[in-house]
């Protein structure tokens, strides 16, 4: 089984309940125009619906979505002996998503997470159980999507930092959780260095720099000179930019047929389709071309899983896809 998984996502899952807001409205900040959700401080705040998800996270979002698409998919995970665990893992089996990597522990629980949905964004409330991270025997899958762990978890990577230089053949791909981008990147150098692929977008690779730089070619060569050998920033309805060290790119987001429902899972379903038009040997012209279609289905159904698509559904789109859905470079 470990000589044919293509694609092996590793980070956390977990379980979502989508909580639908009412009563809420939004603050920004006059001087940083950061925005705010505000609810009155100790009052009953009337909500409009709640739908409960297992079997999310970056991670597992990217296999199930790697799986539809046609790899062979697989995930590393823990899970608690729940209720909740078990849910998680029967929601990969049913994407025919490898589960024996998932580990389960005995007495504790699983991640659960709270999204708040309101016009059309979300803010999550998140916690990472404590699990002791323990990489199993994962052979070398020919792609590996590393994505969010715990607040623990930097020794982990050192883990994995030195299987990766073990393994030269397995093409790495980082898309960075919460927690990942609050670790220093210098504590994260090795894994830089060892990457295919990076993902993240405008605000976040900020955030990794720790520089407010705004021209996005100039953040494009900036994490590329960490390491990754391809670097792909998001930039919400700007569209993607993708950089390999010669030529950056420009790609617009596909259009929606509506307004969009529930933006969770976006950024996953772009990335892991990007990394799936790569595996399957496309150009990052056409990964380019791949991944906003992914997005624009996910965000028109709640949670990340919904509304990812099959190969031939992508391929449809793109056939039908605007004029101006033109690929640049800039």
């Amino acid at each position: 089984m470990e000589n044919k998984i293509d694609f092996l996502g590793i980070g956390d899952i977990v379980t979502d309940a989508f909580i639908q807001l009412k009563d809420a409205e939004i603050e920004s900040d006059g001087f940083t125009h950061e925005k705010k959700i505000c609810m009155n401080f100790g009052d009953k705040i009337s909500y409009q619906d709640v739908t409960v998800i297992a079997g999310v996270g970056n991670s597992a979002n990217a296999a199930v979505c790697t799986s539809r698409l046609g790899l062979n998919s697989a995930l590393y995970s823990d899970v608690g002996d729940d209720y909740q665990g078990n849910e998680c893992v029967k929601a990969m089996e049913s994407d025919n998503v490898a589960t024996q990597f998932i580990k389960v522990h005995e007495g504790r629980k699983t991640n659960y997470h709270y999204v708040l949905v309101f016009k059309g964004e979300r803010t999550i409330l998140i916690k990472h159980e404590n699990f002791d991270y323990v990489l199993p025997e994962i052979g070398s899958p020919k792609w590996v999507y590393l994505s969010s762990l715990g607040a623990h978890s930097l020794p982990f990577h050192k883990t994995l930092e030195n299987y990766f230089i073990a393994h030269p053949e397995i093409n790495v791909v980082f898309q960075p959780g919460s927690y990942q981008m609050k670790f220093n990147k210098e504590d994260l150098a090795g894994i830089y260095k060892q990457l295919k692929i990076f993902f993240c977008n405008k605000e976040e690779a900020q955030r990794i720099l720790k520089i407010q730089e705004i021209d996005i070619k100039k953040l494009l060569s900036a994490i590329s000179e960490l390491g990754p050998k391809i670097v792909v920033i998001t930039d919400g309805v700007d569209g993607a930019y993708a950089y390999d060290g010669k030529d950056f790119w420009h790609m617009p987001i596909y259009p929606d047929p509506k307004p969009p429902i529930d933006r969770t899972g976006a950024g996953d379903s772009f990335s892991a389709t990007f990394t799936t038009a790569i595996a399957l040997g496309m150009s990052i012209e056409d990964a380019l071309r791949w991944g906003p279609i992914n997005s624009m289905s996910v965000v028109q159904q709640v949670g990340a899983r919904a509304g990812l698509l099959t190969r031939a559904q992508i391929e449809d789109y793109l056939a039908k896809a605007p004029e101006y859905y033109k690929l640049q470079k800039i």
